[in-house]
């Protein structure tokens, strides 16, 4: 998050917050690839699972260097701004591209439930079914099946 934070505000012309941003995200990439390694390497039924050789997570890598070098190389010639000692905030509410959600209520119960009638749901007091003891197994009987010989003259031609 804070990597493509980084390259908003990049693109906002704010390089001295992309560049601690991009710090930021380099700190917990780093923190991250230590994390997958280790769980690569433990004893047990997962260990066929190699986070940190997925394509995301290579990729990741590769794109906060070059974002971080473009944001130093820039910020030395053309911004000159100075970078921030705190990370800046991420906004975790998104304002764009997303619908807004519709809060879920459940529907108004009907008059007919009461706690009489749920009462009467009690799966304990049914009564006993001597009928249903399941059937055994009939014996299956082979099918014949045809004798179908390959046909030579089938009209498919290969060209």
């Amino acid at each position: 998050a804070y990597c493509y934070h980084g390259q908003t505000l990049l693109a906002s012309d704010k390089c001295g917050e992309a560049i601690r941003s991009l710090q930021e995200s380099e700190k917990f990439f780093a923190k991250a690839e230590a994390l997958c390694k280790e769980y690569g390497e433990t004893k047990g039924p997962g260990t066929t699972a190699k986070p940190s050789g997925h394509l995301f997570f290579r990729k990741l890598g590769s794109l906060i260097k070059n974002t971080l070098e473009k944001c130093q190389r820039e910020n030395g010639f053309i911004y000159f701004q100075k970078v921030p000692a705190e990370a800046p905030q991420l906004e975790l509410k998104a304002n764009y591209g997303l619908v807004e959600p519709v809060p879920f209520e459940f529907p108004a119960l009907n008059a007919h439930w009461t706690l009489e009638t749920v009462a009467a749901f009690d799966l304990t007091k049914r009564p006993k079914d001597d009928t249903a003891k399941p059937k055994p197994d009939e014996e299956v009987k082979p099918l014949k099946e045809p004798d179908i010989k390959p046909q030579k003259d089938s009209g498919c031609q290969i060209s």
